[in-house]
């Protein structure tokens, strides 16, 4: 996916084409936890779909939840996926940062040459 240290630096249009790409992968990852969250807290909460929406944005955005939940299995839930969340967002997070690091690393050894 990534050009190796002999290769030479992209093209700005061939970058911007990769981070659109990252953009897109990042976009479609939010959206399974998103959706994960959101069948959890309707199934499981038993809460209406605008409030499941609500609450698997609040805790995937690391705001908090809003809404009390009731029984052990909706509190069990909300408990990992705020884990879950937690590690989605670190891995989201990389995957946005990843072609201007690699980027800005495979600059240095350009230059060594």
């Amino acid at each position: 996916m990534y050009e190796r240290r002999n290769h030479p630096l992209l093209s700005r249009a061939k970058f911007a084409r990769r981070v659109a790409r990252h953009l897109l992968l990042a976009l479609f990852v939010i959206g399974i936890a998103l959706g994960i969250g959101v069948l959890g807290y309707h199934c499981i909460g038993d809460l209406s779909w605008i409030d499941s929406l609500l609450n698997a944005s609040m805790i995937l955005g690391g705001m908090g939840p809003v809404d009390q939940l009731q029984s052990n299995a909706a509190k069990l839930f909300a408990s990992f996926y705020a884990l879950f969340s937690g590690l989605a967002f670190i891995g989201i997070a990389s995957l946005m940062v990843a072609p201007f690091a690699h980027r800005l690393l495979h600059r240095f050894h350009v230059d060594e040459r």
